[in-house]
């Protein structure tokens, strides 16, 4: 009876030791001969490797701080669109095929194609635009399902760039706007930022741009209006034309505010809006999370809170515009 007893309490105690190693998500072996699990995160990214290069770069920077390291413990495998959105589905069923732990999903065309591949695997998304609205989830705090993230305040930043932008060339009655409407998020946008301009009696023109070829007849129909300035609704595919679209502005002498950084960076009048880099680092610290047990539905969509207004000195002066020193001490950059 004794021997039978310890039979019973030797498989018992094995069975609970392969019950660990299987919570911990290791191979039944891998605890004993020391093996590292491995995960898999998949990202798929609407634009170009290029434009996307920093933004990626501070996701696998974050990632590494937080412990997951490429080659060791970490494959990132990383889909990019090349600002074709018509390819973001196939791209997406691939991703899912390979069977990563996590996907990253960078802004809401990536997001809407991952969440109609996949209802199990974990989605991490980034989107530009209010994720309730854009239908990505119903709640905030506890969003359900397969997914969470950071959802934006672009129609809200956008209005403020319209605003901004009426400081600086006072006056104007007519403003231009370049946005790509294949992007689901840049409708809700474009409304805001047409609600907005009735009330400060302001036409606004919108030119569809849904492919890179088109940015020059589109800025060149806004500057034979008239029109004096033009906002640029946030959106991946006309992020990675930012030099061409501040070249033709140039060209045209035409004021311009973006959302990145880089746009003033480069040689825009100004831009406004949260910093990228720690959205990116925000979304690593979620995929870390789901990677340790998390479950996305419980992790509440957190928001932007950081926010940058940088001002171009010298593009204001190329084209003839003064900027109201109340504006200038707000920027937390000017560019001279």
């Amino acid at each position: 009876m004794g021997f039978a007893i310890a039979a019973v309490r030797a498989v018992q105690a094995a069975a609970a030791g392969l019950a660990l190693v299987v919570a911990l998500g290791m191979p039944s072996g891998a605890a004993a001969q020391g093996e590292t699990r491995v995960a898999r995160v998949g990202a798929l990214v609407p634009s170009t490797r290029e434009a996307w290069k920093e933004n990626i770069d501070a996701f696998r920077v974050r990632l590494r701080e937080l412990g997951w390291i490429e080659g060791k413990n970490l494959v990132l495998d990383v889909r990019y669109a090349d600002d074709r959105y018509d390819r973001l589905p196939a791209l997406a069923s691939a991703l899912v095929a390979s069977k990563p732990d996590v996907i990253f999903a960078g802004a809401s065309a990536a997001t809407d194609a991952a969440r109609h591949a996949t209802t199990t695997i974990p989605i991490v998304f980034e989107t530009l635009g209010d994720a309730v609205s854009l239908g990505i989830v119903a709640n905030l705090a506890r969003p359900g399902g397969n997914v969470t993230g950071i959802s934006g305040f672009s129609q809200e930043q956008a209005t403020k760039r319209l605003e901004l932008m009426l400081q600086i060339v006072p006056g104007a009655k007519r403003v231009g706007v370049l946005a790509n409407r294949s992007n689901p998020a840049t409708e809700p946008i474009v409304r805001a930022i047409e609600t907005a301009a009735r009330q400060l009696h302001v036409d606004v023109d919108t030119a569809d741009v849904r492919n890179p070829d088109h940015l020059e007849s589109a800025m060149k129909a806004i500057a034979e209006r008239r029109t004096p300035a033009f906002l640029l609704v946030a959106d991946p595919m006309l992020f990675g034309q930012t030099q061409r679209i501040v070249e033709i502005a140039a060209r045209l002498r035409l004021a311009g505010a973006g959302e990145r950084r880089e746009f003033a960076d480069s040689g825009g009048l100004l831009s406004y809006g949260p910093s990228r880099a720690e959205a990116f680092q925000q979304m690593a610290a979620y995929v870390d999370r789901i990677l340790r047990g998390a479950k996305p539905a419980d992790l509440p969509i957190e928001r932007p809170t950081k926010f940058e207004l940088v001002v171009n000195l010298k593009t204001a002066r190329t084209l003839g515009l003064a900027i109201p020193q109340s504006l200038l001490l707000r920027a937390n950059d000017v560019i001279q």
